[in-house]
């Protein structure tokens, strides 16, 4: 399933905005179906966040936050909703379905091939005239967000600040008992069965191949672009060798947050939690 690096994305298939007669963007929430570089479309939403508050100021005086969902997922999902609400305290928000999700096009690969997913909204993000974009990501998500800042070489598709949550360090981990039920759905006929009608998720039936670049591997290529990893302590689906890992990948350009009882994703995510990324992200890239 493997492509190459995050690669060319096609603009987007709507315009998001208007303008003012001088040509200033207006600050509106928007819809619209972006287009990965294999022409798969993403459904994607833009919330304007805190900059529509300003109007003194330009969405390039603001950063944006791209969210990456987990497996599953889906950008309306309640769970991804309430992510973006609170990361629109701090800037804008762009948050999109990844393939095989939501009103997404074509099917999951399960974080290979969904770097040029985030790649689109990444460049869509710059479009509507953000100077910085940090890209959030949440277990699977979290693991694009890590391979897509390593692996993009368009300044257009790159970010100023990269915070990975609940994410695995290595592939094909079977350790737990949650991702050993995630293998199952993922790999046999009957689960993706499950997983198209159960979870709304459509799965790839193909193998990875090559195997894409895992993300303790990326990790290292990340630096000079500041790097957080958020891990609870309390993860049911990758214990906290997972983010020690990338801590020690990362070296002295990453920090590492292990919550005390968080458990995984955005489900576990408290809105205190948010603002603290929030918070780390504007004084990073804001």
């Amino acid at each position: 399933m493997s492509t190459g690096s995050a690669g060319d994305v096609a603009r987007s298939t709507l315009r998001p905005h208007c303008e003012t007669p001088g040509g200033t963007p207006l600050r509106t929430s928007s819809r619209t179906f972006l287009r990965a570089s294999d022409g798969v479309p993403i459904d994607a939403v833009y919330d304007p966040g805190a900059a529509v508050y300003d109007v003194s100021r330009t969405p390039a005086d603001h950063p944006v936050f791209v969210v990456a969902h987990g497996f599953t997922g889906a950008v309306d999902r309640p769970h991804v909703r309430r992510v973006a609400r609170a990361l629109a305290r701090y800037g804008a928000v762009v948050t999109f379905s990844f393939r095989g999700h939501g009103a997404s096009g074509g099917r999951s690969t399960v974080g290979d091939r969904e770097v040029s997913d985030l790649a689109a909204a990444v460049r869509w993000a710059r479009e509507l005239g953000h100077v910085r974009v940090a890209t959030v990501g949440f277990s699977m998500g979290g693991s694009v967000a890590l391979r897509h800042a390593a692996l993009s070489e368009e300044a257009a598709e790159g970010t100023d600040a990269v915070v990975s949550v609940s994410a695995p360090a290595r592939w094909y981990y079977r350790g737990t008992a949650p991702m050993r039920r995630l293998h199952w759905l993922v790999t046999r006929p009957e689960g993706r069965v499950l997983g198209r009608y159960g979870f709304r998720t459509r799965i790839h039936h193909r193998d990875w191949d090559p195997v894409p670049l895992s993300p303790v591997e990326a990790v290292p290529r990340i630096a000079p672009t500041p790097l957080l990893i958020v891990h609870g302590d309390a993860d049911g689906y990758f214990p906290v060798d997972h983010p020690r890992m990338l801590a020690a990948a990362a070296g002295e350009h990453g920090e590492l947050w292990l919550e005390p009882g968080m458990g995984h994703a955005e489900h576990a995510a408290s809105d205190e939690l948010l603002g603290r990324i929030g918070e780390w992200v504007v004084g990073r890239a804001g």
